[in-house]
């Protein structure tokens, strides 16, 4: 019998790492051909991480090589802590996704009377996305007053509920929401109530002036020529300017799987695709896209700034989450962990 076991785990164990090869290659193909400087992934399985690996460069000047230590800008996934600050003071009965966003920010335009918390968590608020405009720019340090001022100058896209579309702006608003709230900065609230829990040590926010250890750097392609990344950014606060590693947002999967920060009941609420007034249902939970992949149940995210593209990919029925940083401008990690995720699928079906 234990004979028999034994040669049951050795034919896992082989296929596991078989799969493992072939991420390896496929990923060095990708960097290859998309010109890729760095590439840091973790897939877990189960609860554990399966493969961890770090490809290429962090920096191309200095040739300081990723490892899974490096810090990447990770861009949207934000996105989803700030879904789960917000949902936190939910649970503490200081807010409720349902209250008008008036009852928590101040000097709102009239035409924001009907938006609630909801509406700017799942992107169907009609408020127009700062993204692209003059104005937002990371060196102006605009106070709430002055970011609500200035976007709010803009119409809406739509009525509250009435379509979605992706929406920088809302999540923005959160950020500023959560600030009053709970009466500390957006940094310092989710430090103390998610990043220092859970040993997230690595995961702050991406200011060019601090000084991060491990920071890599962001590059992007003109005409097919790498360069540095344009410093000149966009100010996307808390809906894209978190930094972390794949070890850290490891953590964060963990405790998604558990009850440590968000309850059962909440993390159904942050899951289940919205609907519109008209009762369509849309793809987009709280901070998270909601889908399908191969008939795979897929709850994801993806994220990119100015030189850097990230991504987690969950796919809860089968115990398995992809996490996805390197330090390009081209969209590509959601793209590669996908790809990975079949490769463990089709391991699976293997078994079968």
């Amino acid at each position: 019998m234990n004979r028999l076991l034994s040669c049951v785990c050795l034919a896992l164990l082989t296929q596991t790492l078989a799969c493992a090869d072939r991420v390896d290659d496929y990923i060095r193909r990708e960097m290859a051909s998309r010109q890729i400087p760095g590439v840091a992934l973790t897939v877990i399985q189960n609860g554990k991480a399966v493969k961890t690996a770090a490809y290429g460069f962090a920096n191309l000047e200095l040739k300081v090589p990723v490892t899974p230590e490096t810090v990447f800008e990770i861009g949207s996934i934000t996105k989803q802590f700030t879904a789960a600050g917000v949902l936190l003071l939910q649970q503490e009965s200081k807010l409720s996704v349902d209250d008008r966003i008036s009852r928590h920010l101040q000097h709102l335009p009239d035409s924001w009377a009907n938006i609630t918390v909801r509406h700017l968590l799942s992107h169907t608020s009609g408020i127009k996305s700062y993204t692209g405009l003059d104005g937002f720019e990371l060196r102006r340090h605009l106070t709430q007053e002055q970011f609500i001022k200035l976007i709010g100058a803009q119409p809406l896209e739509f009525q509250p509920g009435e379509s979605w579309k992706y929406c920088n702006t809302g999540f923005n608003l959160l950020g500023f929401i959560i600030e009053n709230v709970s009466r500390k900065s957006y940094c310092d609230f989710m430090g103390e109530r998610i990043f220092k829990p859970r040993g997230m040590n690595a995961t702050t926010n991406r200011q060019p002036a601090l000084v991060i250890p491990n920071r890599a750097t962001g590059y992007e392609q003109t005409n097919h020529v790498l360069i540095n990344r344009d410093y000149d950014l966009t100010d996307v606060f808390s809906a894209g300017a978190l930094a972390s590693t794949v070890g850290d947002l490891a953590k964060w999967d963990a405790a998604l799987d558990g009850e440590a920060i968000l309850n059962a009941k909440t993390k159904d609420q942050m899951w289940a695709p919205v609907s519109l007034n008209n009762g369509k249902p849309t793809k987009y939970g709280f901070g998270w896209f909601i889908d399908t992949l191969d008939g795979h149940k897929n709850i994801g995210h993806s994220g990119s700034t100015s030189g850097f593209s990230a991504t987690i990919q969950r796919f809860p029925d089968d115990k398995l989450a992809i996490i996805i940083l390197t330090n390009t401008d081209e969209q590509i990690a959601t793209t590669l962990a996908k790809k990975i995720a079949t490769m463990w699928f089709e391991r699976k079906r293997a078994r079968e």
